[in-house]
């Protein structure tokens, strides 16, 4: 896991700057992840940024293709858990649920909803874009990272990204949007979880989780190729297309397995908050990258 203080790239003025640009080029819409100070930790002023976008996206008809990027040197390392910015404990209107607001709840009450609001829901509701979303990666996909781009239908990666989920190291089994054992094989999920390890671009090609892998500087501009290319094909064929696929995933259990897996994320949360220092297990940004995240 990255460092999220590490100033060595992007804006200084992150804290200032819009936390998700928007820019559509013809037919296809990009969406950047701008936080690039902290290498696009996601707080939920970014979450919220991030689903406003893709509602924008899903509203213009000239738009027939999402890329999904993230600026300065890394794709996301993942959910905020030390940046300046971090607002886990502040009220947001909420989008993607009936869970009520988590900012005046303690405990498990608190925490149950918010994540099913700002993680579970948000990504369940993305996926659905009934456009097809293209994530374009370099650098760090790490843990919440991971979410993102797997709600993506498409994944094209630089040859210097890499992969990880090491939230095991809390003692969490994984990520919230658990799609681990259906984005790569189950053996290879328990691998990639039980080590932490980071999985290497090549890596992740070779075991079907990204799409292609291409130069740092081919990135930007293959990824716009690819998205052109789907942009030629009908809106509504794209649409059924993308529903039919996901329908498949479902049938083979992916909805029901990450509720499952949702539950005992919360249970081991709730572990943590009874016996370690926070419901983290005492995991901060620093103790992570000390532990080699």
């Amino acid at each position: 896991m990255l460092d999220a203080h590490d100033t060595s790239a992007g804006d200084a003025g992150d804290l200032q700057s819009d936390p998700v640009l928007y820019e559509r080029r013809g037919p296809v819409a990009y969406v950047t992840l701008n936080r690039p100070r902290y290498r696009n930790a996601q707080n939920s002023a970014m979450t919220y940024a991030l689903d406003a976008a893709f509602y924008r996206a899903a509203e213009d008809s000239e738009v027939k293709v999402v890329v999904l990027a993230g600026a300065g040197e890394h794709f996301s390392a993942g959910h905020d858990i030390g940046t300046p910015g971090r607002d886990a404990h502040l009220p947001f209107e909420r989008r993607a649920g009936l869970w009520w607001d988590h900012s005046d709840k303690t405990g498990a009450e608190s925490r149950f909803a918010r994540e099913s609001e700002v993680y579970l829901g948000m990504c369940r509701r993305w996926r659905e874009l009934p456009k097809p979303v293209v994530a374009s990666v370099q650098g760090a996909c790490v843990a919440g990272g991971l979410m993102l781009a797997w709600i993506c239908d498409l994944i094209v990666a630089s040859e210097d990204a890499f992969f990880a989920d090491p939230v095991v190291r809390m003692g969490i089994p994984g990520v919230e949007y658990f799609a681990h054992p259906w984005v790569m094989p189950p053996r290879i999920a328990k691998e990639f979880l039980f080590t932490g390890d980071r999985m290497s671009a090549r890596r992740a090609y070779e075991v079907g989780m990204v799409n292609e892998v291409v130069e740092r500087g081919a990135l930007a501009g293959r990824t716009h190729e690819l998205a052109l290319r789907i942009a030629g094909m009908p809106r509504l064929g794209l649409a059924l297309t993308k529903r039919a696929v996901n329908q498949a995933e479902d049938l083979q259990g992916l909805h029901t397995g990450i509720d499952s897996a949702f539950g005992l994320h919360h249970l081991a949360h709730a572990h943590n908050a009874e016996t370690a220092a926070d419901p983290l297990g005492g995991m901060d940004i620093a103790s992570m990258k000390k532990a080699g995240a």
